[in-house]
């Protein structure tokens, strides 16, 4: 082969190459073209979101049905305020309960909706009447070992 062929190829692999780690890396970051769907937002207050991040999944049933699309800090309640965006093909009760869960042990963290049974479904704009904060696994260490050093006192 020529010098000339042998730099096209090379260049040709090369291209290949990173049009390839672009692809993956879009996929891993779930920023590929497929999220283009009609959403609506929804609103949530929570005491504590844990480490729940911006992107994260919001799932009704084990299956993905939005984004965690933003979190602010309301001064005023001193909640967190996340914004959610819920493809516009699942409606949910006004009553639905969103929960932030972890997947597995130490997995990433996620909303969880559990519809209710209400007739009338929540539309964009509204608020999620009922919410449960992210289960934080220091407290609930610190909770154990006081309540066991109570014990240990009460026994003496």
């Amino acid at each position: 082969m020529n010098r000339k062929l042998l730099d096209l190829w090379v260049g040709f692999f090369v291209a290949v190459g990173f049009a390839a780690v672009l692809f993956l890396a879009l996929r891993v970051g779930n920023v590929s073209s497929g999220n283009f769907a009609e959403t609506y937002r929804l609103t949530a207050r929570f005491d504590n979101i844990g480490g729940l991040k911006v992107r994260g999944p919001v799932k009704s049933a084990g299956v993905v049905v939005g984004r965690v699309a933003e979190i602010r800090f309301d001064p005023q309640s001193y909640e967190a305020l996340v914004t959610v965006t819920i493809d516009e093909r699942y409606k949910f009760p006004k009553d639905t309960f969103a929960s932030i869960l972890t997947a597995g042990l130490l997995g990433e963290q996620y909303i969880g909706l559990d519809a209710g049974g209400d007739d009338k479904m929540l539309q964009a704009g509204d608020t999620f009447a009922k919410t449960q904060s992210a289960v934080v696994l220091e407290k609930l260490i610190g909770q154990f070992m006081f309540n066991k050093a109570s014990e240990n006192l009460e026994s003496k």
